[in-house]
């Protein structure tokens, strides 16, 4: 199995539950870097943290896996899926977090904090961290989702004249 280097990060939402799986990597000597909310008062949001996980994946040229966590997992999900090169799936179950890597050879594993509990959480990062993606049936899909992402992704100077403000 490749060794890498899980960058972790989370919001305020969910600093417990990055001290569990940190505990847990700690245990099983899986290296790891924390850019995650250190507080429940730190008032960094999830995409801030996001950007820091999912850059520091890309300068390790991919090699480095990120797990991120907030109240759902949803919003850091959305977060880390506009880096190119970045593929972010929320897990909430063992099925959900092996499909991940097996089906969609995704880079981060998104959890929530009020979703799923600890020991569950510490069960999905084991099976996560023990598998690596392998050539075969999924490897067209994979393809495609890469193709639609070199074919949609805007360059960001490009996409400040066609965002729309909310609120």
């Amino acid at each position: 199995m490749k060794r890498f280097t899980v960058i972790i990060g989370c919001d305020n939402a969910a600093v417990e539950l990055k001290e569990v799986v940190k505990a847990y990597l700690d245990k099983n000597k899986v290296p790891y870097e924390d850019m995650g909310c250190d507080s429940p008062k730190d008032p960094t949001v999830y995409p801030e943290i996001a950007r820091r996980v999912c850059k520091r994946i890309m300068e390790s040229g991919y090699q480095d896996r990120g797990i991120l966590i907030c109240g759902t997992g949803i919003g850091m999900a959305i977060s880390a899926n506009k880096f190119p090169g970045i593929r972010a799936a929320v897990c909430h179950d063992i099925f959900s977090t092996e499909r991940s890597i097996l089906s969609n050879n995704c880079s981060v594993m998104c959890m929530g904090e009020r979703v799923i509990g600890k020991e569950l959480a510490k069960k999905m990062v084991e099976k996560w961290i023990s598998l690596e993606f392998a050539d075969g049936s999924s490897t067209p899909k994979v393809n495609a989702i890469m193709a639609i992402e070199k074919e949609t992704m805007v360059e960001p100077d490009k996409l400040a004249h066609t965002e729309k403000k909310i609120g």
